[in-house]
């Protein structure tokens, strides 16, 4: 079972959080760590207080779809993902498994 979590260190609306999959998901875009690399996340990019939790949500599904090869946080997962899509896809699926709920 995976969860997603959002992390903030101050309740302040403009202070960016950010949000982290445990267990760590297997994908180009997450950092070995959980923590999502998304633009709209980090301060330095596309992050503003505006953003609201739905697009952050909206964010990561699409980034979950569509990886983003430009941006990568997990090497093993983007080097795959970038050879062999097929061994990508069943390393995926195979992570998927092992933490499916019971």
């Amino acid at each position: 079972r995976y969860t997603l979590s959002s992390l903030k260190s101050s309740p302040h609306p403009r202070v960016r959080g950010a949000s982290k999959f445990e267990p760590p998901l297997f994908h180009p875009n997450v950092y070995p760590s959980g923590t999502v690399c998304l633009s709209i996340l980090e301060e330095d990019k596309d992050w503003r207080p505006a953003i609201t939790i739905k697009q952050i949500l909206l964010g990561i599904q699409e980034l979950l779809n569509e990886p983003n090869i430009q941006d990568p946080a997990q090497a093993e997962a983007y080097t795959i993902y970038c050879q062999n899509r097929v061994e990508y896809e069943k390393r995926v699926r195979a992570q998927a498994k092992k933490f499916a709920p019971s």
